[in-house]
């Protein structure tokens, strides 16, 4: 699938990949659900292959940049200027941010972060559902979403980080057998 660039081809495609990253995770047991990965990382150059340990972990990163989604456009759709990024951090900078999301989630369990997924996922279509086609995907738009579209953020924060998610997933469900 194409990345979407649309308002109906985002929903549906954040939403079917949503789908299938829970029934990818419903498909595991429960037990392998909340045990660490034992896949081999060793080939692996991105940091998050060595940060995340567990599903709960990719989960906790779903929901914490979703909620860097839904703090933003709220923000700047109230007159606020906010960054995407909290303060401190950059596009240089953000695997310090993801690093500390990690930290901040240790004892969350597999459980907790599932329901938080689950919401905030919610969360993030009814925005995106508030926002009309040319909102989303014309550049311009929003002076606070600089030279991107919003639908792009949108995009990236579901669709395209449910596929990393779930790269993660597959392999340690792989690793089971």
């Amino acid at each position: 699938m194409a990345r979407p660039t649309t308002k109906q081809d985002l929903i549906a495609a954040a939403n079917e990949k949503y789908l299938k990253m829970t029934e990818m995770i419903s498909s595991i047991s429960n037990e392998d659900q909340v045990n660490e990965f034992i896949f081999d990382i060793s080939k692996d150059k991105e940091a998050h292959w060595k940060r995340d340990k567990n599903i709960r972990d990719v989960l906790i990163h779903l929901y914490e940049w979703h909620n860097l989604l839904l703090e933003w456009v709220a923000s700047n759709m109230q007159g606020q200027e906010k960054s995407f990024l909290p303060e401190g951090y950059n596009w240089r900078t953000y695997g310090d941010m993801n690093i500390e999301f990690w930290k901040k989630h240790q004892k969350t369990s597999f459980e907790e972060a599932m329901a938080l997924v689950v919401k905030s996922h919610e969360d993030v279509m009814q925005l995106a559902d508030q926002f009309s086609n040319d909102q989303l995907f014309s550049k311009g738009t929003y002076d606070w979403v600089g030279g991107s579209t919003l639908g792009s953020y949108f995009v990236s924060t579901t669709a395209s980080h449910y596929d990393w998610a779930m790269k993660k997933i597959r392999r340690h469900k792989k690793s089971l057998t």
